[in-house]
């Protein structure tokens, strides 16, 4: 399985620079992130969004090492929400969010906030009052312009706080999504718990190297997963939020809206750029609520390397550009 090792990779500082220093990277990783600037992705927004297609923009950028850094990523996000106010897009373009950007990781003193998911006290260590304060102003911001954001789920360890500030952020905007991931076993009392009116839920099938203590690791044992958690998001009174580019379970998906009575307008399909982009056009030819998961940025290594771990196709791809453009 190379998934594993590729993820390895992306953790890996050597790897960054071989990667990075390869002449034929750029190309590639165009392929995924269309842009570095917000100025280089408005055309991109414009493009798509003319063709019928919907978007959740995510400005790339993790493992950030200092409070100035997760200052820097929330206002390159308000920029971002000033240029969709601009083009008159709130409506059809949202964000995607990853808290480790905005501090969550950022060592600090052990904080505790009352109501949690996890418990009446759940103690979080780490940056999470800094990850809520940066992004508070962005999900104020886009609720200003007709949009919102989405939390993006990271590795196990951070859900807990994730959830948290999720639910602290819905007490005043209820239309801030979530992500929960198929290959973790705690997923289904997840979707149960999110499962409810208003609530926006994003189901991928998970993206992060995570121990077989907490997640299952074969293909099968995860699409059957991906399908019991999306039969509870259909069933529920949320917004279901498909991301997937498997045909298989868009089918299904399909079918499980159609059984649970859901209207075009009542979920979603998402999937990545550069990825399938046929099939973007087609759902969206359908009347589906086709969102295209948009990355743009100069941090652009973690991002890409889990795009090739998640499918050989893609990997296959950078490999044989390599080779005949290296």
């Amino acid at each position: 399985m190379l998934g594993p090792v590729i993820l390895a990779a992306s953790r890996s500082d050597r790897m960054r620079r071989l990667i990075s220093a390869a002449p034929v990277t750029k190309q590639v990783v165009d392929r995924f992130i269309p842009g570095e600037t917000v100025d280089d992705i408005v055309p991109v927004i414009a493009k798509l969004t003319a063709r019928g297609l919907q978007l959740t923009m995510d400005v790339v950028g993790e493992d950030i090492t200092t409070p100035e850094q997760a200052t820097a990523a929330r206002d390159a996000y308000l920029a971002l929400v000033d240029h969709l106010k601009d083009l008159g897009l709130g409506e059809r373009v949202e964000m995607s969010v990853k808290l480790s950007m905005f501090g969550q990781s950022l060592p600090s003193p052990t904080t505790a906030l009352n109501g949690g998911p996890s418990g009446p006290a759940a103690a979080f260590q780490g940056g999470h009052e800094l990850a809520l304060a940066n992004v508070r102003p962005v999900v104020e911001a886009a609720a200003a312009i007709g949009t919102t954001v989405t939390l993006d789920a990271e590795d196990h360890t951070t859900l807990d706080s994730m959830f948290a500030i999720h639910e602290e952020l819905r007490k005043d905007f209820p239309q801030t999504g979530c992500v929960i991931q198929a290959y973790l076993f705690r997923t289904e009392a997840d979707a149960r718990r999110l499962a409810a009116a208003g609530s926006r839920v994003r189901l991928v099938k998970g993206a992060y190297k995570e121990p077989a203590e907490v997640a299952y690791q074969q293909k099968h044992e995860i699409d059957k997963a991906y399908v019991r958690v999306l039969k509870t998001l259909m069933e529920g009174d949320g917004y279901p939020m498909i991301g997937s580019h498997d045909p298989r379970l868009i089918s299904i998906a399909q079918e499980l809206a159609h059984r649970a009575g859901r209207k075009l307008d009542e979920y979603e399909f998402q999937m990545l750029y550069g990825i399938r982009s046929d099939e973007h056009l087609r759902l969206a030819a359908e009347g589906h609520r086709m969102r295209v998961y948009t990355a743009y940025g100069t941090d652009w290594y973690g991002y890409f390397m889990r795009r090739l771990a998640e499918k050989p196709a893609n990997l296959q791809f950078f490999v044989r550009s390599m080779i005949t453009k290296g």
